[in-house]
């Protein structure tokens, strides 16, 4: 019987650690998006977590939001300074989020200032 609870115990752990492993690592999709950064801020209760919006057209009326880790203070640094303007930013969607690392499954791994594409010089 105790045999039994020790293999017991230890499936579930490695299968809790698996899903946590699989949703972590392994991206459902990888891409890129442009807009104007139109919202960024670190919002949160027992975790703050690093969440923005990106305006995809002239009305706002499409919205892609977004996470940004910790982990990627660069990406940080430069989404404060190009707030409100337009940027090119390349994702990482995952299967699932956890509440400590952001709201959404889509995370940014990099961000470019861009030419907006509706003012002509």
């Amino acid at each position: 019987m105790r045999k039994f609870v020790f293999i017991l115990i230890a499936t579930v752990l490695l299968a809790v650690a698996g899903y946590f492993s699989f949703v972590y690592y392994v991206p459902f999709s990888e891409g890129y998006r442009s807009g104007e950064l139109i919202k960024f801020s670190r919002k949160g209760v027992l975790t703050k977590t690093w969440e923005g919006q990106i305006s995809q057209g002239i009305s706002g009326t499409n919205i892609f939001s977004f996470s940004v880790q910790d982990s990627e203070s660069e990406v940080i640094e430069k989404m404060k300074e190009y707030q409100g303007r337009y940027v090119k930013v390349t994702y990482k969607e995952r299967y699932a989020t956890f509440f400590w690392l952001g709201d959404t499954k889509h995370f940014i791994i990099d961000v470019q200032l861009e030419t907006s594409p509706h003012i002509q010089n």
